[in-house]
């Protein structure tokens, strides 16, 4: 089949698929509780209503971007109703989809209830900026870029990814033990996400190729994070990247290079006209981004090196 069909077609033939991964994602999945990896006899309570302490930066003991990231990865998780929301007008709650659908809300939910307990019992960071950041993220809600269900399949499938990412190696960077390990839990949720979605992925493959090889070139082409729209997101985002927690180079070599290996985007055939139109953009701008990781690793060790001269 070299035609997309239409929505509810490729839903129904996509079913099977979801089922056995679903099946497969239920039987590895391990289960675990939020509520231990929060240390809370370090807890106490704060200024405002009970009379506690006031909070003070001093009393975090994460490293200033740790504490940039960990807002950045929890704001983002707070948005869950949207993300909830718009797989499941695109994907649809009943059969096998549905299930899914609310078993990865169910999933990503604890995620938020982890990160912000952590945050908070430690004082890593100002709760009521916290709190206000939140409410304003949530306020203005998430819409889908990638319309359809093509789209969709293929920007969940690099986006579960990155996120896995960033999670760890922003545990890696918080030289806390408790919150290193924390954020293992939560990637490894987020990399049996990817790995549902990017089978989905595949099977799209087989089913329209012409279509899907054009809605992971346009995915790989737009992609940007699903917390972008964070109040001054583009600055946290060059502090995380000068700190090697997310880059360019990462985006590149660890996201989206891993994902179009697995799909074979460059051996398959039976592509028209159109998907080789798209594969071309594809590896067109693949050489473009690895270019371009280079140039900033390159302007990075320099302002490193500045810094590093003037200490």
């Amino acid at each position: 089949m070299t035609a997309s069909p239409d929505t509810l077609t490729l839903l129904r033939e996509l079913e099977p698929t979801v089922e056995t991964n679903l099946n497969r994602h239920l039987a590895t999945a391990k289960e675990w509780f939020p509520h231990e990896y929060v240390p809370w006899s370090e807890g106490s309570d704060f200024d405002g209503v009970l009379g506690g302490q006031a909070w003070d930066p001093e009393q975090s003991r994460l490293p200033e971007v740790a504490r940039t990231s960990l807002i950045v990865n929890l704001l983002t998780e707070d948005n869950l109703p949207s993300y909830h929301h718009e797989i499941a007008t695109t994907f649809g709650r009943d059969g096998a989809w549905g299930t899914w659908v609310h078993r990865w809300t169910a999933e990503e939910g604890r995620h938020g209830i982890a990160i912000r307990d952590y945050l908070v019992t430690t004082r890593a960071v100002d709760p009521v900026a916290l709190e206000r950041a939140r409410m304003q993220h949530m306020a203005g809600g998430f819409t889908n870029g990638n319309d359809g269900v093509l789209s969709s399949l293929a920007y969940v499938s690099f986006q579960e990814l990155a996120t896995r990412v960033a999670h760890r190696n922003t545990g890696k960077v918080s030289g806390d033990p408790i919150c290193d390990q924390l954020l293992a839990k939560v990637a490894a949720d987020e990399n049996l996400h990817m790995l549902f979605y990017r089978n989905l992925l595949s099977a799209a493959f087989e089913l329209a190729p012409d279509a899907t090889m054009r809605a992971v070139c346009d995915v790989v082409k737009d992609f940007q994070m699903p917390g972008h729209t964070i109040e001054n997101f583009g600055r946290k985002s060059v502090q995380i990247a000068m700190a090697g927690i997310y880059d360019l180079r990462i985006h590149h070599d660890e996201v989206v290079t891993p994902v179009l290996r697995q799909l074979r985007v460059l051996d398959r055939e039976g592509f028209s006209g159109e998907g080789e139109k798209a594969r071309e953009e594809l590896v067109e701008f693949m050489t473009g981004l690895d270019t371009a990781a280079s140039r900033f690793e390159a302007k990075r060790e320099a302002a490193l090196a500045r810094v590093k001269s003037r200490a």
